[in-house]
């Protein structure tokens, strides 16, 4: 009697360990590993595309409506993308006014002079890893329109 008690838990043991590498295959191969700073900014950037690509209205047949070009426009304001974030510009009449700038990851807002009181509308988004990673620009007007100029000595 003892002898079955025995083999009972030897059987027991054996089926509890195979259980746990058939689960802690399942657990620790190769889905989830940890992804590599690459992998995790080609992610983002699918889910930001995704996003924007959601948030464009789709083009009603016989409307003549068509979704928005980019850099987008809205109400006399567009959304002007750099690599260091995304500037949402304006004209006051001819004068550039920044309305908000918003860092992309890794990099921080530095410096925003909004205009228009000066005519004169930059600002600066800086790398958080490395100080020297700048992305410098003026936001201008032609014709009534905002624009993004880049300082070219960055």
């Amino acid at each position: 009697m003892t002898a079955g008690w025995i083999g009972a838990a030897v059987l027991a043991v054996l089926v509890g360990l195979a259980a746990i590498s058939v689960i802690g295959n399942g657990l620790t191969g190769s889905e989830a590993r940890p992804l590599s700073a690459a992998e995790v900014a080609d992610e983002l950037a699918r889910q930001q595309a995704s996003v924007v690509a959601s948030a464009v209205p789709s083009a009603s047949a016989g409307t003549g409506t068509r979704p928005p070009a980019s850099p987008s426009t809205t109400a006399g304001t567009r959304t002007l993308p750099t690599r260091g974030g995304t500037v949402v510009g304006r004209c006051a009449g001819s004068r550039p006014e920044i309305v908000s700038m918003s860092p992309k990851q890794g990099f921080e807002l530095h410096e925003r002079d909004r205009g228009p009181q000066d005519g004169e509308a930059e600002g600066e988004f800086r790398g958080l890893a490395d100080n020297h990673d700048r992305v410098k620009f003026d936001v201008v007007c032609a014709a009534g329109r905002p624009g993004l100029v880049l300082d070219r000595e960055d």
